[in-house]
């Protein structure tokens, strides 16, 4: 069948954290149906913005006044790019208060080079008891070396510079597709950026933002995860609305693993395929293979002909999922926190799951669409958090799939 990609995920939240650096109405559109884009909403909802279509893809978002800076803790653990909204808030309001953000248990991740671009622009930083307070009274231009190419630090440093006087360089700044789509957001509301797409940012700060009208970019982890749960349950599937700018590492690795693929305008269309083990997959920084692929890929790799190294330096617990393959007749070893041998192809049979996290959860969703008999996946609202009606979509290709709570 056919299945139109949602919104980016990894570019919709900032977008909205985006909307708190104006008192003008933001509008975004193509805005994926998931749960974070609803928690974030919640976040700036508290602060004082109005924002209406919450679970639409159209919201807007007026940010006229901030009535408190102080985040709720409660929702601020539940999203990781909560983060992203203490350099608007010093923007607006010249202070923050936080506690550590949540998100996904994939490994440390830390907020350490957030905090510290922040204080490179003139804040001071307290750091509490997993609590952080943010203070400023007057911003300042500079240069920063990114001690981590970050996606969302860089998001966070940007959207401080824009309004700070004089020009900020940020070096080793992150390229992936959802920094970009913030970057053109932020160029729409006037902001004057060079080297978008590049480690290496200018931003010359102005004045003021005005408002503006954002369609969010189609979401290339869905097309990478879709195509995925093609290829390993032997469907035809044409993928519309894709960027292919975007995916030139992953269709790479595709090919090399032997999936059947075709790209025609803005459409992948995946054939039955003939799988083969690669010799080696690595995760990496934009334009490599991206870290939200790897569990999907591991799958991928269960049903390939041959032995496959998948590598993911980034997270030390992305790989700690594949206990729950092994329970379904997956032939994986564990080789460290980073590294796991994948060895098929394998006949993977229905069990009961437990979704880990938001990449993982979609990973055993495409295991078990392959698997023979029933499959029971627990926790599925971390799948939404990141997946848009995922079940009624497959569902509509042919997938046996019932939501049951």
């Amino acid at each position: 069948g056919k299945i139109k990609l949602a919104g980016n995920k990894n570019a919709i939240l900032p977008a909205m954290a985006a909307a708190l650096l104006t008192s003008e109405k933001v509008i975004l559109t193509n805005v994926p149906e998931i749960g974070d884009v609803l928690v974030m909403g919640e976040l700036l909802a508290q602060i004082g913005c109005e924002v209406k279509g919450l679970g639409t893809s159209k919201i807007e978002i007026l940010a006229k006044d901030i009535k408190t800076i102080n985040l709720d803790p409660e929702l601020v653990s539940k999203l990781r790019a909560s983060i992203l909204l203490s350099g608007p808030l010093l923007i607006r309001s010249g202070k923050f208060k936080m506690r550590h953000p949540g998100g996904d248990i994939i490994g440390r991740r830390g907020v350490d080079t957030h905090l510290e671009a922040l204080e490179s622009l003139g804040a001071a930083i307290t750091r509490g008891n997993e609590v952080y307070e943010g203070r400023a009274d007057e911003l300042q231009s500079g240069k920063i070396f990114l001690t981590e190419a970050s996606v969302t630090a860089t998001e966070n440093t940007l959207m401080t510079a824009i309004l700070t006087k004089g020009a900020t360089i940020i070096k080793n700044a992150a390229s992936e597709p959802h920094v970009q789509e913030l970057c053109k957001m932020l160029t729409k509301m006037g902001a004057k950026i060079t080297g978008i797409g590049s480690n290496l940012l200018i931003v010359e700060g102005v004045e003021k933002l005005a408002g503006t009208e954002f369609e969010v970019g189609p979401d290339y982890i869905e097309a990478g995860t879709l195509a995925i749960a093609a290829a390993v349950t032997g469907g035809e599937l044409e993928i519309q609305g894709v960027n292919f700018d975007d995916m030139e590492m992953i269709l790479i690795y595709f090919s090399k693993m032997g999936m059947n693929f075709a790209a025609i305008d803005s459409s992948l269309i995946v054939k039955p395929s003939k799988l083969k083990a690669a010799f080696k997959i690595d995760s990496g920084l934009y334009p490599g293979f991206p870290t939200d692929l790897m569990s999907a890929m591991i799958v991928l790799a269960t049903q390939a002909d041959g032995v496959t190294l998948l590598h993911d330096w980034l997270y030390e617990s992305r790989m700690f999922f594949v206990d729950k393959l092994i329970s379904m007749g997956a032939n994986v070893t564990i080789c460290d926190p980073h590294r796991v041998l994948v060895s098929g192809p394998t006949k993977l049979r229905g069990q009961e799951l437990d979704t880990p996290d938001i990449r993982s959860g979609i990973a055993l969703v495409i295991a078990a669409l392959a698997a023979d008999g029933k499959s029971l996946i627990n926790r599925v609202q971390l799948i939404d958090r990141g997946y848009e009606k995922i079940d009624e979509r497959l569902a509509k290709l042919g997938a046996k799939i019932k939501r049951i709570s």
